[in-house]
């Protein structure tokens, strides 16, 4: 016996020391035996292209599979680049947001913190708009250049300088000349109709109203109207009531809702407020993986014993009986920690000793989904964590090696799942296109996106940004982040085919 051979053996013998019970492995040929019809699914599955009802929908129709069709495969993986963190500040005119995003970037002094300013993608008025200004409204959503706002901000995430164009108040034109700003690690969009604009609102991990009182905002932009932007008393106070009030209350102050924060901001800096985000933001800034925008993501902390685990389940060499025992016990890891996500309500219970003792149950109903046929080796954990709980089964279509949608085969659900938080149990997330897929399902039949929580052993970057950018309100779990996906859709570093490791004889 090598020596390599004998640390794998000590290490397993340690883990095997502490294992639960090994738990039955549910198959989905037992799943399957009762139904011809199901089984020849199951022969067919493997053989299938991947058509995704989810995209389906949002591409429009039948063209939508046409052009997915022609979409080319992933590039070979690479290793993944956090994004910057990205905070929107919105507010009515004169709010104080710039004093607040000068406040941010004064406490983050030690981060490479970049600022764009809405004001600076205004659209340079036409000649019949000069000849009108007075008439123009800079107000309205269509005043600004939302295409090129956008553009800069993606180019910012993906650690890219851009040129940022300089708007001049004066002659309401575009300047010549450019700002350039370089990448950095928090990314501020200021401007009054950040979060109303549901695009921009969207690239935002972070996003804060300023709400201010509405007479002081007025004595703000008379000042800064009539000193920095040359225009007189008058002008500006017949601008704000024709076009800056009523424009505030129709656009700007219904987008507080979107907001995270909401700070009521007067003649002084809010300075409670200030501190509290930029705690969260140096938080953000310590997590060097896709948790820094996606709060919904739950990673497992990585121990010995959990690295130990993903080191034998992915050995190409494990045995068939090793791979089950162990991808049990990191299962039964993961299903713990899904079952954590869930609210509890408190429970008041009596001892043996005749005391009180105060606790907690889970608030609402749950059960647990399992996508076929891979889901399935994660239903007995979910049974040994959850006594007595309700299961569901999907069979969806799983990609082969052509870029197309998931069709849906079979479902068999809770008749009252629309009333269950749903654990969805996937082992890996990897286009994510199948669990997008099944998370439609859920949500037409009533689940709502925030009682979903997706199980998974490993996921990869590219389906947790399809997953988590498509529906924001779905948590994440899973025990590590891959590298990426090849050419021909495999997972890397990866585990193999997880359903044909677990389940083939």
């Amino acid at each position: 016996m090598s020596q390599s051979d004998k640390v794998k053996d000590s290490t397993r013998d340690m883990l095997l020391s502490s294992s639960p019970p090994n738990f039955v492995n549910f198959n989905t040929k037992a799943f399957s035996s009762n139904s011809q019809s199901v089984r020849n699914l199951e022969e067919k599955f493997n053989d299938m292209d991947v058509t995704n009802t989810a995209e389906k929908r949002a591409q429009g129709g039948d063209e939508g599979v046409e052009r997915s069709r022609r979409i080319s495969p992933p590039q070979p993986y690479q290793q993944y680049q956090n994004e910057p963190f990205v905070i929107g500040v919105a507010g009515g005119t004169a709010s104080g947001k710039t004093t607040v995003c000068s406040e941010i970037i004064q406490r983050l002094s030690n981060q490479r913190v970049v600022i764009i300013a809405q004001d600076s993608f205004y659209r340079g008025l036409t000649k019949e708009e000069e000849e009108n200004v007075s008439e123009y409204n800079f107000d309205h959503p269509d005043a600004f250049d939302k295409k090129a706002l956008l553009e800069c901000i993606h180019q910012l995430k993906k650690r890219e300088a851009v040129h940022i164009p300089i708007y001049d108040f004066k002659t309401h034109q575009r300047s010549a000349e450019t700002k350039l700003v370089n990448p950095g690690e928090v990314v501020i969009v200021e401007g009054i109709m950040v979060l109303h604009m549901e695009e921009i609102r969207k690239e935002c991990n972070m996003k804060i109203f300023v709400d201010t009182d509405d007479d002081l905002r007025l004595a703000r932009r008379i000042k800064r109207d009539t000193i920095s932007r040359g225009r007189d008393v008058d002008n500006v106070i017949a601008q704000y009531t024709k076009f800056v009030k009523p424009m505030f209350d129709q656009f700007i102050s219904p987008s507080k809702r979107f907001a995270d924060v909401i700070i009521p901001c007067g003649r002084d800096v809010n300075n409670v407020a200030i501190d509290l985000i930029t705690q969260h933001v140096h938080v953000k800034l310590d997590q060097k993986d896709l948790r820094r925008i996606y709060p919904n993501l739950y990673l497992i902390n990585t121990s010995f014993q959990t690295k130990a685990l993903h080191t034998i389940i992915r050995d190409k060499n494990t045995s068939k009986q090793d791979f089950v025992f162990y991808a049990d016990r990191l299962i039964r890891i993961v299903v713990e920690a899904g079952l954590g996500c869930l609210p509890f309500a408190e429970k008041i219970v009596t001892t043996p000793t005749g005391k009180q003792y105060v606790g907690v149950d889970f608030g609402n109903k749950i059960c647990g989904v399992s996508v076929i046929r891979s889901g399935e080796s994660m239903e007995n954990a979910l049974r040994a964590c959850a006594n007595r709980i309700k299961l569901g089964k999907i069979l969806i279509e799983r990609n082969k090696g052509v870029h197309k949608d998931c069709n849906l085969i079979y479902e068999r659900l809770p008749a009252d799942i629309k009333d269950r938080h749903v654990l969805l149990m996937d082992p890996i997330v990897g286009t994510g296109f199948a669990v997008t897929s099944a998370i439609e399902l859920l949500l037409s039949k009533g689940v709502k996106e925030g009682h979903i929580v997706v199980l998974s052993l490993i996921a990869v970057p590219e389906g947790m940004h399809r997953l988590l950018r498509k529906y924001p309100s779905v948590k994440l779990v899973t025990s590590e982040i891959d590298a990426g996906i090849s050419n021909d859709f495999t997972v890397l570093p990866g585990i193999g085919n997880f359903g044909d490791r677990y389940f083939s004889e």
